[in-house]
């Protein structure tokens, strides 16, 4: 089986801790990157909705039925931490934004507990 790579803390975030430490940097790392590639992959700006499809996936990969835990010994417990994050990383200036791009195109985006072990229960 094939574990996607994935390298953390390739970025200081000792500002956005500063600001708002409820997240493990290695929280910011993995959204910083799903940024990178969801919009590599989409050649530009990718929505809300999407940029959550992206990190499920992403997550799941890389984890598999670790993934709930692995996200929530981050402090990530929900698609709006998803986009508290995505948000820091934005004031932050390593992301951008669109005009009508929100924190709320992140709120109820889907259920952790059902989306991460969910497809390992028996």
């Amino acid at each position: 089986m094939d574990v996607p790579e994935i390298q953390y803390e390739t970025h200081d975030f000792s500002a956005i801790l500063r600001k708002d430490s409820r997240f493990d940097p290695r929280a910011y790392d993995f959204v910083l990157q799903v940024v990178n590639e969801a919009s590599e992959a989409a050649k530009g700006q990718v929505s809300g909705h999407d940029l959550l499809c992206w990190f499920r996936d992403i997550a799941l990969d890389a984890y598999g039925p670790l993934a709930y835990t692995v996200l929530n010994d981050w402090g990530v417990h929900s698609c709006e931490d998803v986009g508290d994050i995505v948000y820091s990383l934005y004031n932050a200036k390593l992301i951008g934004k669109s005009d009508t791009d929100s924190p709320d195109d992140f709120i109820g985006g889907f259920d952790f507990r059902e989306e991460f072990l969910g497809p390992y229960e028996a």
